[in-house]
């Protein structure tokens, strides 16, 4: 039996792919494991988001080629798929001799076969990569007329078979609701590579969410580019309102969490549904990027602090306990110091419980990239370091605010009984550890706020 290595960079979205890849290679007779020296290919699902992901990404392939060299007597082939192989294609081939072949996601549907021809000795020539958004309508709701939704499961006889093939046994895991995006945000390369949004039907989304529960998943994570379009390209931009409950509904599934909102088109409607049903944790994820309004225009978003705090109160009227976290570009082209001086008083006044923040850089055929007035790199580097010295002490003092509150962990490590709390997202977000507890891994642990360690509290 063959033996493939899947190895994974980026984000959840790229976990359900690998998911995806997983469950098409074990259906045709090839064996998973872990450590890419006990396999014959090492495939790596690269990020191509910001360039510490390309490096990341470059690296893991360079690391599994290095094992092929050296002291794996097996490792043959070393693959590269994901993002960064869909947008780079040819230029990456010539750029990264160490890999054996650059797959774009259009091979995915017969990767079994395209391994096969590499392990073979065939050369794949990478794709030229080409604007995906262009392979679509421009209209969303003009796609369901000419297209179909993408296959992510196949009728099998009696019943339905999910195309993924779980990776780990964490109580929780990403399922994607939609890929692709529609909008222009000038700094962001994500449409041109994955393409126009595209949602998952109804049916598709519920059938794999029973199917995660039936493998060990209590905790869903919702994952697109963008989860409040999800159902525009199927005419009902209210259909999130309306899979919420039915995920709900699901036995097993103890909690449903929402990724990736889009500010500017969040909608009473969805607010209720997140804040007033009892599986869906009230947790925002929020995309700001910035707060001034001159900057947000020059991204092509939309929204000031002014307009930003209302929808936090708009939130917390609803749901006072409400996780809300974001992320912020600072140093974006044009940004002066009165527009820095508005980022760090929203911060100030916005009380998130995450914050990520990222320094402004280039992003090849990004519109961005063609703006006046780029700051110098060490301006930009100062004031990340200004912005995340605040940020530092805004985390610790919004977790400090929470000591005395009741909140329910689920456990995912046995030894330090570190969980998250319905306000903490998995892997960005920070952690909470409970005290005088033996939980097991899956548990869902009832306890009370004592003390906080940075973002991270400390409950028993």
């Amino acid at each position: 039996m063959k033996k493939v290595a899947l190895v994974t960079l980026g984000c959840s979205r790229n976990e359900t792919d690998s998911e995806e890849l997983a469950a098409r290679l074990a259906n045709d007779g090839w064996e998973l494991v872990a450590n890419a020296e006990e396999a014959d290919v090492a495939l790596i699902n690269t990020c191509g988001f910001v360039e510490a992901a390309k490096k990341d990404s470059i690296d893991a392939v360079l690391e599994a080629n290095s094992l092929k060299q050296g002291k794996s007597k097996k490792l043959k082939k070393v693959v590269a798929v994901g993002c960064m192989a869909e947008r780079y294609g040819k230029e990456l081939e010539a750029a990264l001799p160490e890999a054996d072949a650059i797959l774009g996601f259009d091979h995915y549907a017969d990767i079994s076969e395209r391994l096969n021809k590499i392990l073979n000795g065939e050369s794949i020539k990478a794709h030229a990569p080409s604007d995906r958004r262009k392979l679509l309508p421009i209209a969303p709701a003009e796609r369901k007329k000419t297209i179909q939704q993408p296959i992510r499961s196949t009728k099998m006889g009696e019943g339905e078979r999910v195309l993924r093939k779980r990776l780990d046994d964490a109580p929780v895991a990403p399922l994607k609701i939609a890929a692709g995006c529609d909008r222009r945000c000038t700094f962001c390369a994500i449409p041109f590579f994955r393409g126009a949004f595209v949602s998952r039907t109804q049916a598709e989304i519920i059938s794999e969410a029973k199917w995660l529960a039936n493998n060990g998943v209590s905790e869903i994570f919702l994952v697109s580019e963008n989860t409040t379009s999800y159902g525009k390209d199927l005419g009902d931009i209210r259909a999130m309102e309306k899979l919420l409950p039915d995920l709900a509904e699901i036995d097993g599934i103890s909690r449903i969490r929402l990724s990736y909102l889009q500010p500017a088109e969040m909608r009473p409607t969805l607010i209720e549904a997140m804040t007033s049903l009892p599986k869906v944790v009230p947790y925002f994820d929020l995309s700001f990027q910035h707060a001034s309004a001159k900057i947000t225009r020059s991204m092509r978003r939309f929204g000031d602090t002014d307009k930003f705090l209302e929808l936090i109160a708009q939130i917390r009227s609803k749901a006072p306990l409400a996780g809300i976290r974001s992320n912020f570009i600072v140093g974006f082209p044009g940004e002066d110091e009165s527009d820095f001086q508005e980022l760090l008083k929203f911060l100030g006044q916005a009380r998130l419980d995450a914050i990520g923040i990222f320094g402004y850089s280039d992003e090849d055929g990004t519109e961005a990239e063609t703006l006046p007035d780029k700051l110098d790199q060490r301006e930009i580097r100062n004031r990340v370091e200004e912005v995340n010295s605040l940020v530092e002490q805004l985390l610790s003092d919004r977790a400090n605010e929470r000591i005395g509150e009741e909140v329910i962990v689920l456990v995912e490590d046995r030894a330090s009984q570190e969980g998250r709390a319905a306000h903490q997202g998995p892997e960005v977000d920070g952690s909470t550890y409970l005290l005088n507890s033996a939980a097991a891994v899956g548990s869902y642990v009832k306890a009370r706020v004592v003390a906080t360690d940075g973002a991270d509290l400390h409950a028993n």
